[in-house]
């Protein structure tokens, strides 16, 4: 008799008890529908029960324009005679596409554990279109810094490194779970459930989960190389501002010396009963200035 492949979208306990395996633990039937506020609490993992194998995912989505990275959460009741997927729609996202999974799961003969490491390469694969994603949002981020606002970069930092840590909570125990299937640690009463073909295909999946967590750690990296550039334009600007301020400060210095030195009320200043005193001041005040702004622009400080 063909294993079942059944497909459960936001079932209720009920519908899952009818589906599931016989003598599944209640707690991991209440898990599978219940409904979580933060779909990465969810910690992603494959676990035996002798009888049958239960496991949960998190599969993830690129990000909206709004930045948000979408989770689509998943629990799977794996037996040898059938493949129970519950797929739980999340708030700002579809549910997880069946349609390639249920394709491919049957023309392996709806085999349970082939169904799994099925689902698992294509978690990968997603975890994989995400990290490249991310990387493309940092360059673009890199070629607009220049032309943004700070407030705006500052958002955009921090949409990323939420993005990031959201990805490393649910990618790493992934890829810890699919090396458990590697390591022969998942310990069924029927061992062609897992047999060694199967293994093959859980460790390329673990090897894809691989590249998205080396992809992960580049990102963190690119984003650390883009906000020291950032950091290093702000100083950069703000030393611009500062020569530019002291330039000012400087022009103004010699003439207010000049008016403050003609400002003394002396009775023996030669200057004061001369006819051409007061233009002899603003020509002194003139010069120096032009002088000082010609020395400034010779040397490029404005």
């Amino acid at each position: 008799m063909q294993p079942q492949f059944i497909d459960l979208l936001d079932p209720s306990l009920d519908e899952l008890k009818k589906a599931a395996p016989p003598h599944c633990h209640h707690a991991a039937l209440d898990r599978a529908v219940r409904r979580h506020d933060d779909p990465t609490d969810v910690r992603p993992r494959i676990h035996s029960h002798g009888t049958y194998v239960y496991a949960t995912f998190q599969s993830p989505l690129p990000a909206k324009p709004d930045g948000l990275v979408t989770f689509q959460e998943l629990h799977t009741f794996i037996a040898t005679d059938r493949f129970v997927l519950v797929r739980k729609t999340p708030q700002n996202g579809p549910a997880f596409d069946t349609a390639h999974l249920a394709t491919v799961a049957l023309a392996n003969g709806n085999d349970p554990g082939m169904a799994l490491s099925i689902l698992l390469d294509l978690i990968a694969e997603q975890f994989l279109d995400v990290v490249d994603s991310l990387v493309d949002e940092i360059d673009e981020l890199e070629d607009t810094i220049e032309d943004s606002g700070a407030k705006e970069v500052a958002a955009d930092f921090s949409t990323l490194r939420h993005q990031i840590s959201l990805l490393r909570r649910s990618l790493a125990p992934t890829r810890d779970a699919a090396r458990s299937v590697v390591d022969g640690r998942i310990d069924v009463a029927d061992e062609t459930l897992f047999p060694h073909e199967i293994e093959i295909h859980f460790a390329d999946s673990y090897d894809k989960l691989l590249r998205a967590t080396d992809g992960l750690e580049i990102t963190r990296d690119l984003l650390g190389g883009v906000r020291d550039f950032h950091q290093s334009t702000i100083a950069n600007e703000q030393n611009e501002v500062m020569k530019r301020l002291t330039v000012i400060s400087s022009v103004l210095l010699v003439p207010t010396f000049i008016v403050g030195m003609y400002g003394q009320n002396f009775l023996n200043m030669p200057e004061l009963n001369w006819r051409f005193g007061y233009g002899f001041s603003w020509m002194l005040i003139v010069l120096s200035t032009v002088a000082q702004l010609a020395y400034y622009r010779w040397k490029r400080w404005f």
